[in-house]
Order: structure tokens, then sequence, then C-alpha cells
């Protein structure tokens, strides 16, 4: 999953590294899986660093090209309209004493951008923003380093992320300069003994938007060395598919299949059977390919296949799910393979070989012990209105017959809504009031089987207020598309989970008779865990499994359609 470099090590004294040092960094392996194995920030930074500020320094032994650095970006090339005076950073600057020594990085970094903002554009804060808020407040939390802790950054980006609308200008910039003096704070802090390469850090920034022609051809060209270093095989893998399907944009029929009127299914004929044939056996799915227009057995272990690297109802049949992921043209899964891949590069390290990971368009969560994976289940994640935030922490409690706080929200837009119809609203949902707060009162459910958190939820604390839990409602993970919560991640199997969890509490023996005597209690029941195990929430929407296939989902909350727009040129039509 994500290779981990351990931060308590001594960090080097210098940008140019002993190439043996340099290998021994790229080439440190742990027994990890295949499956979702996801890129270190820590040591991405630091093959920035190498790898643009030296002409001669080796990384996995291949010398390294230096990459010019784009100075380009103006209001017509750039993908946002997001610019700001140069007499604003200096303003800035006077009234931050704690970033004044990074004034000359401010000025090269900002200068060369034309002044135009890293952290923002015109949709609002970019992933880049919350994934280094997420990989601050975990450097705060692990390495008890307070000085990373910006009172006013953390505030802003609160009422940023809160708060969509209504936001100030003046608050906007202020919080884009607070990030930027973060990043250096946090640069300066993990790799001291130099001054900052302000030329190296708008490489992985959003800058203009690229040609997608030229961003594959360095892609390819620099593979195993250059812009995109590869640290460890999930990386290399989706790379691979990358050139794999390079080639077959050249193969791939560009028509459209047309539905079919009727679902088809095994010993069926059709006129579209020959092409979805073909097209399965070009993505790879059928190792076998006739013109003949009946649906047969080799077709059927075909399709399957297909439907489960889509992420799809594995039933054999052809519908108009299937033809519609058949129909997507091979430069929009180029795309997408590189939208993925850039954003590996923000994933923070990892601590251990034991964690917990939920990738939200997979709507799966999967359980990793000492790098091997366990087993996984199904999970619910947050409606498009309310999207489940992406983010990593420590999963330290369980809780057991929960109760339910209500959040003010949901009080004011269904709960006092429920009690003006139905004044016995209260107590048909096992609720009750314990206080008011701000001119609402406050409600919670009462631990049952109709709470609406199931009999057990299991808290890695945040500043999102997002944590796992079971759910009364069982039969919605069934279903092909699970985006029902408010936020909150429902998994299918907590039992099981729990007793994973708590099978290394030697104090306690918690057997099966055990943990179902804790989720039936008239209150609620908190256990603390021996040792915290590492939670990480992520969105990628391809992948290369334990399996070696390709797998490819729905961009359920239009992160992809945002990185695309800001990545590529819409009017590019790449021919390779």
């Amino acid at each position: 999953m994500i290779t981990h470099i351990n931060s308590n090590k001594p960090h080097t004294k210098s940008w140019i590294i002993n190439p043996k040092k340099i290998t021994e960094l790229f080439n440190k392996k742990l027994n990890l899986p295949l499956h979702l194995k996801w890129f270190s920030f820590h040591a991405i930074y630091i093959a920035l660093i190498i790898c643009f500020t030296s002409l001669t320094t080796s990384c996995n032994n291949t010398k390294i090209k230096e990459i010019s650095r784009d100075t380009s970006i103006t209001s017509i090339t750039s993908f946002n309209n997001l610019f700001f005076d140069s007499a604003q950073l200096q303003s800035f600057l006077n009234n931050q004493p704690n970033f004044k020594k990074f004034a000359s990085q401010y000025s090269d970094f900002y200068k060369q951008r034309n002044y135009e903002y890293a952290w923002f554009d015109s949709t609002g804060i970019t992933e880049q923003a919350a994934n280094l808020m997420n990989l601050l407040n975990n450097s705060i939390a692990h390495l008890q380093d307070s000085s990373l802790f910006n009172q006013q950054l953390n505030e802003n980006y609160q009422k940023i992320i809160q708060s969509k609308n209504h936001i100030t200008k003046q608050t906007i910039l202020l919080t884009e300069l607070l990030l930027t003096g973060e990043f250096f704070t946090y640069a300066a802090q993990n790799y001291s003994g130099s001054d900052i390469d302000a030329a190296s850090l708008g490489w992985f920034i959003p800058r203009k938007k690229v040609n997608l022609t030229a961003l594959l051809d360095s892609t390819i060209k620099y593979k195993n060395a250059g812009p995109y270093i590869p640290l460890n095989n999930q990386y290399n893998l989706l790379e691979d598919y990358l050139e794999k399907y390079i080639k077959l944009q050249k193969t791939y029929p560009t028509d459209t299949i047309p539905y079919p009127k009727q679902l088809l299914k095994l010993k069926a004929e059709s006129p579209i059977i020959t092409d979805i044939k073909n097209r399965l056996n070009l993505l790879g799915d059928m190792t076998v390919n006739d013109s003949t227009e009946m649906f047969d057995s080799t077709l059927y272990a075909g399709v399957k296949h297909f439907q489960k690297r889509m992420g799809l109802l594995e039933d054999g049949v052809i519908g108009k799910n299937l033809i519609e992921q058949l129909n997507v043209p091979i430069a929009e899964r180029i795309k997408q393979i590189l939208i993925n891949l850039e954003r590996i590069r923000w994933m923070p390290a990892e601590t251990d070989s034991n964690y917990v990971l939920v990738n939200i368009p997979e709507y799966k969560l999967h359980v990793f012990a000492n790098g091997k994976e366990l087993f996984n289940m199904n999970v619910i994640v947050g409606k498009t209105t309310n999207n489940t935030v992406i983010f990593n922490g420590k999963l330290k409690y369980i809780v057991f017959s929960p109760y339910w706080n209500v959040p003010p929200s949901i009080v004011q837009k269904e709960i006092l809504p429920g009690i003006k119809k139905d004044p016995n609203y209260l107590a048909k949902n096992n609720m009750e009031i314990t206080g008011t707060s701000n001119g609402l009162p406050v409600v919670r459910q009462r631990p049952g089987p109709k709470n609406s958190l199931g009999l057990v939820k299991f808290l890695f604390p945040n500043n999102f207020d997002i944590y796992l839990h079971d759910t009364p409602n069982h039969e919605l993970f069934d279903a092909t598309n699970r985006t029902f919560s408010h936020g909150c991640i429902r998994i299918s199997n907590p039992k099981k989970f729990a007793q994973y969890l708590l099978s290394a509490d030697t104090a306690t023996i918690y057997t099966s008779k055990v943990i179902d005597s804790l989720m039936h209690l008239p209150k609620e029941k908190w256990v603390t865990l021996n040792t915290p195990i590492n939670v990480y929430i992520v969105y990628f929407t391809a992948w290369v499994d334990a399996n070696g296939q390709l797998n490819f989902r729905k961009d359920i909350y239009r992160h992809d359609a945002k990185m695309k727009e800001k990545l590529f040129t819409k009017e590019e039509k790449p021919n390779f």
C-alpha cells in the first residue's frame, strides 16, 4: 500500500546525497502486497529534491536529467484565474515574522509562477492543500512537534472547507501564503542543513494545463528515473498499464457499441456480441476471440472478469452498464491512469505494515497485517452531497452499544421537521434531548438495534468527525453503488473487524460471545486499543490489484473531473 520511510531516522544534511545511500533508500523493501501499494510523501519529497537539484545525483543507479521549470504561466495559459500582486506578498511577510526567513524562497517561488495561486484554483481549495494539511496534522501527532501547528492556518482551513461560500478574498490569499509557509517550514525541519530549492517545488504543485502528449512522453521517457520516480511495485504496475494503453489506443475501436434492447445472457445471439468479444479480447478479459454472434461460455467468463475489474455486478449478463464501460475511449482511460499516478505522489508515509485502508470509489475496506491482506469488506460512503473526506489517522477506540449524538445539521434539517409532524417522533426513534446548544436541542439516539450507528463504532480522532460504524440497514451493502451516508463510513462486518482489532489484547479474551454481549448493552462501552492502528481513507479510481489486473471505478465525487480540467487542455487530441 504505502511505502514506509521512517520519519524518526536522521535526515540528510545536504541536497546532494551519496548515490549509495540514495540507492539504499529507493531499494528499501517491505513485505507489502501489490494491491494498493502507494507512495510515501517523505520519499517523494526526498526524490524530488535529489533529482531536481543535481545533474549527477543517482536514483536507482540511473543518471537523472534536470527538468527545466515552466515559467510561462499567465492568465491565459493558467488553469485558473487566481493571481495576486507582489506587494501583497511583501505585506504578508512583514506581518509574519516566522516566515521572514523564507522571504527569498517565497519570492522565487511565486515570481516564477507570475504570482498565480498554488493551493487554490477557480473551483476552490485543491487536493494538494488538503493533503498538506493532513501531512502536517499527522506529523504533529506522530512526532509530537507542535512547532508545525499554525492556529491561524488551521482556523482558516476549517472555515474554508466547512463554508464554501462567503469566504473573502483576503482569507483565501492569507491561507494560500500560510500553506506555502508551512510547506517551507516542514521541508526545512525535515531536511535541515540547506536552503530550500524553491525552483524544484513547483513541479508537483498544480501549475498551468499541460499537453497530454507531452506529459505521456515525459512519463515514458523518464520511467524509473526523472520526474516520475517509482518507489514501489504499485506505481510501476500502473505505469506499465499506461504504456499498454498507449499502444492499445492504436487498435481499440472508436465507434460506440449500441445498448441492447434487452439483457443478453448465456446462449443469446446478437450482432453486438462480435464487437463485445473483440473489445474484451483487446482489453485482456478474453484470451480467445472469435467473430460469432453467440453468447458462449468463453464470453460469459470474459464478461464476469471485466465486470469485476470495473466494480460492476458480477452476474455475467450484458447490459447498459457493461456497454457503457466498454465504450469509454482509451484516451480517457489514459487520462484516468495519469490522474491517479499524480494522486499517488501525495500519499502520506506509512508508519508500519499493519493498517486499514478504505478506497472510497471501490466501496471497500481492506485489513492488512504484516503487509498481507487478511480480509476485506464492503463499505458505504458519503453521498455526493456529503463527501467522505480523504485523510489518514490512527484508530484508537471501539465503542460498543454506542449513543448516536445527532449532528446539529441533521437536527435542524430532519429531527425538528420530524417532531413538528409527529410529537412522538423522538420516542419512536429511541431518541432523547439532553440539552441545548446555539439555540438547537442536543439530541442523541440511545443504544439499540435501530441506532443509526448500529451496534458498534470505531474511532480515529480527526478534525472531520469521520469514523467507521455498523448500521441497522445491512441490505444497502448489496447495492453496486454505495453512497448513502452523511460522510462517515459504514462497514458490512463490524463484528469481524472488532474481533481482529481486539485479538492482540492479552488481558481480556474477546471471544465471539463476549463481543456479542458488548454489542447489546443498555449503555455504551468504550474499549481502548492497546496498539492503535493506522487508517487510510483514499480515493483511487485506477489501480492494479493483487492479481495483476487493472481496475477502474467511477469518479463518484468528481475529483478526477476537477483534476482533469487542471491537468489537460480541452482542445487537445493526442495521437499516439
